[in-house]
């Protein structure tokens, strides 16, 4: 007799119990796999070694893998076990085939509702690879998932696009999240210099830097999704690397603004954008990251409390869709007008920040002693 299919629905954010045990059998015996290579690399991970890592990253802490001893080396690095082949998966086990893509999203829902995934109906089937084998499907479904819910508009209709394409050349290549890091943060801050000029045609060609940065910084936290390396390290430099270079470019846009109009008021506007700028990453740092661990993104509001109509404003404020602004106005030679806007709104967005660090200090309940 069939048995029925399992839904499969995760728990409302934050139900979980710290310590559950969540406990996973991986099928990759020779009759399970068919046509379908374990080692087989999709964007820089190999099938297997994608599925353990996504297991572990969705709450399993316990996985075995039944197969051929070929298949030890695929597990090396993870926490998981083979099994010889044969053995029945444990009583208690979530079960799923080693066909199936590593996807956090339907793991989640397992580990939440443990079955077997063959007979679960999750909010999105997971894609098996051997009904369909061409790797360009599965790269397509694991780019499409890197889009984040904080993306301002231009970063989902320009910059995300292009930077996951740069993401699936770099991924199979071995470049690392916090080598993108460097590598964008460095290009932000060529870009500085360019508006020290007057010159539409300079100003053009540092905007045109500026915004090649925001693409790029898109690419560390992409690669870091794809092979499953989020480290709290990673996204601290990725956030100071961004703050960084907001800070030199406003820096030389004050200092070309004083020299062309061979005034010093320029240099009061450079220093409130650039004593905002950067007393809002130290506030956020200081409030808001501090705190963080875990594998999760560093950065995903200015606030770490509950959110609120404030905070959402300000959190799609802080986005990077200005730096197009910049670049528009980098065309006509006028850079320097963004600055007098940072020089207003940076300052006053520190002293929101510190409104809600307050809000949150005098409204919500302390943490409970461990």
């Amino acid at each position: 007799m069939k048995s029925s299919p399992i839904a499969v629905v995760p728990p409302p954010h934050g139900t979980a119990t710290a310590g559950t045990e969540r406990r996973l059998f991986i099928d990759a015996s020779r009759d399970c796999l068919g046509p379908v290579d374990p080692g087989r690399d999709i964007l820089g991970l190999p099938v297997l070694t994608r599925l353990v890592r996504a297991a572990e990253r969705s709450g399993f802490t316990t996985i075995q893998v039944t197969g051929d001893a070929a298949l030890t080396p695929l597990l090396a690095g993870t926490g998981a076990t083979r099994v010889d082949p044969g053995l029945p998966p444990p009583a208690g086990f979530a079960v799923a085939p080693a066909t199936y893509l590593g996807e956090t999203a339907w793991l989640s829902e397992l580990a939440a509702n443990p079955g077997d995934a063959r007979r679960a109906a999750f909010r999105r089937p997971p894609l098996d690879l051997g009904r369909f084998p061409d790797p360009a499907a599965a790269e397509k479904r694991l780019l499409a998932a890197l889009t984040k819910e904080t993306d301002g508009f231009m970063s989902r209709r320009f910059a995300r696009p292009i930077s996951t394409r740069v993401s699936r050349f770099l991924a199979p290549r071995g470049v690392t999240p916090n080598q993108m890091t460097l590598v964008s943060a460095l290009i932000g801050l060529i870009a500085a210099p360019f508006f020290l000029f007057e010159s539409p045609a300079l100003q053009t060609l540092g905007g045109a830097l500026f915004v090649l940065h925001s693409v790029l910084d898109g690419c560390d936290g992409e690669l870091a999704r794809l092979g499953f390396k989020e480290s709290r390290l990673g996204g601290l430099l990725d956030f100071w690397g961004d703050n960084l270079v907001h800070v030199a470019v406003f820096a030389a846009m004050g200092i070309g603004w004083s020299l062309a109009e061979d005034a010093a008021w320029p240099l009061y506007l450079a220093l409130a954008a650039v004593v905002g700028t950067a007393g809002s990453a130290a506030a956020v740092h200081w409030f808001t990251l501090s705190g963080k661990s875990g594998h999760g993104p560093v950065y995903t509001s200015v606030s770490g409390g509950t959110p609120d109509r404030l905070s959402k404003l300000m959190d799609d404020l802080s986005r990077r869709d200005f730096i197009y602004l910049v670049f528009a106005l980098a065309l006509f030679g006028k850079a320097s007008w963004f600055l007098a806007l940072t020089a207003v709104g940076a300052p006053v967005f520190l002293v929101l920040i510190l409104v809600l660090a307050a809000r949150k200090a005098f409204t919500e309940p302390p943490a409970p002693e461990a």
